[in-house]
Formats: structure tokens, sequence, C-alpha cells
């Protein structure tokens, strides 16, 4: 054996996102790209703002020595600062530079945060359906998962979610704008939620955090004006990243926040910073720190998006798809017709269409449709939809 049995186990299970993308790869080698269909990967094919260029071609003409170095692992401070201040804005609380931390991306944010709060068998309720990456971050760390099924509307189950609590609860994962269901998590079922936190930490006298993955944040549709996660509940940590706003996921940058209501503030700071190092990120990206640090107010033209949700619904509706239409992220999570995922996923394949199974994101029946492609992708994609439904 050359791998641990850990990792022979994760390659075994590995995300069915990936499976798929392969798989297209291997039909697109055959068939040509253009005579396939694919909606596997949230890969947005949006350019970058042009207020994100601009920057960047400052920051690479800057000649001042020393921008490219070492730095504290928690980032630049002009950039935490600013983030900071952003923040602030947002939410109505005073973050301090100190509450910020530069990371790669939002997956890097939630490891270091993880990282920062996970003893050996402590647990992490995750919401299914869910990103699948979470299973191995919360592994990573030593922790424990246990998913809660959400609604049939994809919203929050306040009565499953209180009876997984359990002594050795200490996370509990929320991702809204959600991958994979584009839904959004109400204010009212947030606030309930912060409540049946506190209440809970209260009874057994250990903290409990409620980490908050946000990286869709600015994708929503309808004027739709997303809850502040810190107002429901003070022990609150943010992860995001710039990679679904500002279009630039590969340069893998993010942040960790923690609220400025949170136990132990500080000591979570400290911990993160720490975390940030020793586990091998060191520290985010330079370059793109003094980029995105003059960005915080920019995001790439929604109304793209939003026609392509608008069309990709309409195509669904024709060919008979029962689904709950998006109100942020760009993905659609259909039921199965006959409630095998798999064997969907088989037929869409037969006809050059190439989906995610909803198995592989915590709830089989469904499967996943993701619609950062153009929109002439999905028109010609409409009537192969209709041949697989049946």
């Amino acid at each position: 054996m050359t791998v641990s049995n850990r990792i022979k186990q994760a390659l075994e299970g590995s995300s069915w996102i990936r499976r798929m993308f392969e798989e297209g790869a291997e039909l697109k080698a055959k068939l040509g790209p253009d005579q396939v269909f694919d909606f596997t990967l949230g890969n947005p094919d949006l350019e970058p703002p042009p207020e994100f260029k601009k920057e960047l071609l400052a920051a690479a003409q800057d000649t001042r020595p020393g921008l490219h170095i070492y730095m504290a692992n928690a980032g630049l401070v002009p950039a935490r600062q600013a983030i900071a201040h952003h923040l602030s804005k947002v939410h109505h609380l005073d973050f301090k530079t100190d509450d910020i931390v530069l990371t790669c991306g939002a997956g890097g944010a939630i490891n270091i945060i993880l990282k920062a709060l996970l003893d050996p068998g402590d647990e992490v309720v995750v919401l299914a359906p869910f990103f699948p990456e979470y299973l191995f971050y919360v592994d990573n760390h030593g922790g424990t998962t246990r998913v809660v099924e959400t609604d049939a509307h994809f919203q929050l189950d306040l009565h499953r979610l209180e009876q997984a609590l359990s002594p050795r609860t200490r996370v509990v994962i929320i991702n809204s704008p959600n991958n994979p269901t584009g839904q959004v998590y109400e204010a009212a079922a947030l606030k309930e939620l912060g409540r049946f936190l506190t209440h809970h930490a209260g009874r057994h006298g250990r903290p409990v955090y409620l980490l908050a993955d946000e990286p869709y944040r600015r994708l929503v549709y309808d004027g739709l004006d997303l809850p502040s996660i810190f107002a429901a509940y003070p022990n609150t940590l943010l992860a995001t990243s710039f990679s679904k706003d500002l279009s630039i996921p590969g340069e893998r940058l993010g942040y960790a926040a923690v609220s400025p209501r949170a136990t132990g503030r500080g000591e979570l700071f400290a911990g993160m910073v720490l975390a940030n190092r020793i586990l091998g990120f060191v520290n985010a990206p330079a370059l793109m720190q003094r980029v995105v640090a003059h960005l915080l107010e920019v995001s790439v033209d929604m109304g793209y998006y939003a026609r392509r949700r608008d069309l990709f619904s309409e195509v669904l509706e024709q060919a008979g798809y029962d689904f709950v239409k998006p109100r942020g992220a760009f993905y659609f999570f259909p039921k199965a017709p006959g409630g095998d995922d798999l064997a969907l996923v088989a037929r869409l394949k037969e006809e050059n269409i190439l989906a995610v199974p909803g198995r592989g994101f915590g709830r089989a029946g469904y499967f996943r449709l993701a619609f950062c492609v153009p929109e002439e992708v999905i028109r010609r994609a409409a009537p192969g939809f209709a041949r697989a439904r049946g």
C-alpha cells in the first residue's frame, strides 16, 4: 500500500463533482467541446470586473522593495483594515483589524477555524445538502461530522437540528446562499438557530460556534437582502472568499472573520493565525491582498447570472423537472425523476449533458446543475433535458 488508509478511503469516496468533471473531459476529447453540455463544476466563467484588472496592473507595477516577502501570518494590515471597515458597515458591528485573517480561499478559512476549535472527537453539525469537502475538512482536524437534513425546500429544519446537538457539539456549519441548492436561509430561522445554540451552550458550559461559509453572499437575485449572520448569534465566525463575486477562484484569496461579540475573541484570532502557519498556508497571496483591498465594494455583473437562471428555469420547467428556483449562487438542484439520481445522470450523459448526482452532496434523489456557463450552452442542452426526463 502506497498511501494511508484514510487517504485510500477518501480517494474511493472522493468528490462526485470532480468525478463527473473528469468523465466530461473524456467525452469532450471524444466528441469535441462544443458537443458536450457541462454543468458539473461551479467554476465562474465571467471575467473579473474591469476594476480588478486596473488594480492588478497597478500592484504589479509597484516597484517598492519588500512587496513579495513573507509577512505576518494574518495578512497585510492595510488589507485587513479595509475588510474590517467593510464588515463593520455591512453588519453594523465594530470589527477590528485583529478580527480578520487573510486565507487561501474560503477553504483555507474553514480549515484554520476548525483547526483552532476542534479537539479529537468534537462534533461538527453540517446541513444537507452540503458542499462535500466539509466532511474532509472536519476529518482533517479530528472532528466527527453529524449530518442534519434540511426541509423539502432546503430551509433549516430547526427541530432536527436541535435534536442533533450534543455535549460534544463544537461547531455548526451553514452555507447561505447554498451550494448545491441555491437557497438562502431566512433571517427568522437564523435567529431561532442562534437561540438554540445559546441555550445549548449554557446548559453544557461550553461555547458552540456558528461557522458561516459565505462565498456566494453577493450572488443573490430578485433584490434579495441577505440577512446578517452576525446578527443571529454572538459566537459566529465567517469564512468567505473573493472567488465568486470577483470571479477569481484561481487566485485563492479569502478570509476568516471573528464576530466582535464572540466569546474568546482574541484567543480565536490568535488560534487561527497560528493555524494559518502550521497548516502550511503561512500567509495568503501577497499580490492579491493588495489588489482586493481596493475592491470590497466591487463584484461581477449579476445580470449575466440572473438571465441564465431564468433561462434554465424555463428549460427545466418545460422538460417537466421538479425544482426550487435558486435565490442565490449559480446552481439548480432538481429532483431526479423516478428518484434515482445515478440513473438520471446516466441518461443525461447519453444526451451529452453532464450533471452531478445529489448523493455527492448528501441528498440522493436530486442532481446539481451549475449555470456558470454561456446561455447558448443552456439553450442547446434543452432538447436533451426533455429526452432524459422521458
